[in-house]
């Protein structure tokens, strides 16, 4: 990990992407609406350009200069692929992606409408990075990492920054967790003003496992979310992000992420990926207890799935 994320990184990220990125909407849920006692006031992040966070941290790490004539290259479940090659479509670089076979077809979908050059390989996440580090070495392209390079992470932590702008009455933030990059960049932004609740499956508790054992350590990747949360390793800046601002870390299952998707789309008409839907799943199901009269935010990250299952 090289340097820290600070306010000042962020904000820097901020005058960068943002006549490139959509200050992307929060909704308010009134107290008893969805829980008892409990204001809720959800960021819509999967209304990002290519339908998730993801694209503030692509479009900081090519911004942030250094793009070689190859290009860049990036390794991804889907979400920081498809970022990455809109980012890259938009500012006229070249993109190579590479996804793992566990890739969901919205996504693949998504890919192949910005134009980058899609390599499917890999049973997860860990085998599509490896197949693209290699190619990285051949080719010389500015490699993209999905949650553990700074320039990204700092992109990511502008959702903070506006989330903080648009609802700064919050006592609590649920964050869905898959390498760290997005808790990394929102409890960098918030240093430990408001509760930072991160929030995993339990087929990919990355920064639950590493919290426990007190470094980061490899875990077996399964589930409902897999595909938006399976690294198998929780990333630097989102292991120091959990041990220095993250107030609790909570395990959703399966069925809980599937609930609250339901809940999204048959109340509100918003379409979340499970990953995308797994810090509200925290909180519907009662595995998060906030305090009476606590006010929550939550960040739908994602939102790219495919419309048969709604």
């Amino acid at each position: 990990m090289s340097g820290h994320i600070t306010q000042s990184t962020i904000l820097n990220a901020y005058d960068l992407i943002k006549e490139h990125v959509r200050r992307t909407p929060i909704l308010r849920v009134p107290a008893g609406e969805l829980v008892d006692d409990v204001s809720i006031t959800l960021k819509l992040e999967q209304m990002q350009h290519s339908g998730s966070f993801k694209a503030r941290g692509g479009f900081n790490a090519l911004l942030s200069g250094g793009v070689p004539a190859t290009g860049v290259i990036a390794a991804s479940g889907g979400n920081h692929g498809a970022a990455v090659a809109y980012a890259a479509n938009k500012l006229g670089v070249r993109a190579e992606i590479f996804v793992p076979e566990i890739v969901s077809p919205a996504k693949l979908a998504k890919l192949e409408q910005y134009g980058a050059r899609i390599n499917v390989i890999g049973a997860n996440f860990s085998e599509a990075l490896v197949a693209c580090l290699e190619r990285q070495k051949e080719t010389g392209a500015k490699l993209l990492h999905a949650y553990d390079q700074q320039e990204i992470v700092a992109g990511q932590g502008t959702a903070g920054l506006e989330f903080e702008e648009q609802a700064p009455e919050i006592d609590s933030l649920l964050v869905a967790v898959g390498g760290g990059g997005l808790i990394g960049g929102l409890a960098s932004w918030y240093r430990g003003k408001i509760k930072i609740i991160a929030v995993e499956t339990e087929g990919t508790a990355t920064l639950h496992s590493a919290l426990n054992a007190g470094q980061p350590v490899s875990v077996s990747v399964s589930g409902l979310a897999a595909d938006a949360l399976g690294a198998s390793l929780i990333g630097d800046y989102g292991f120091d992000a959990g041990q220095n601002f993250v107030h609790q870390s909570v395990l959703v299952t399966d069925a809980d992420v599937k609930a609250a998707q339901d809940c999204l789309w048959n109340n509100y008409r918003q379409i979340a990926e499970p990953g995308g839907a797994t810090a509200l799943a925290a909180l519907l199901s009662g595995v998060y207890a906030p305090d009476k009269n606590e006010k929550v935010g939550v960040l739908i990250c994602g939102g790219n799935a495919s419309l048969s299952g709604f």
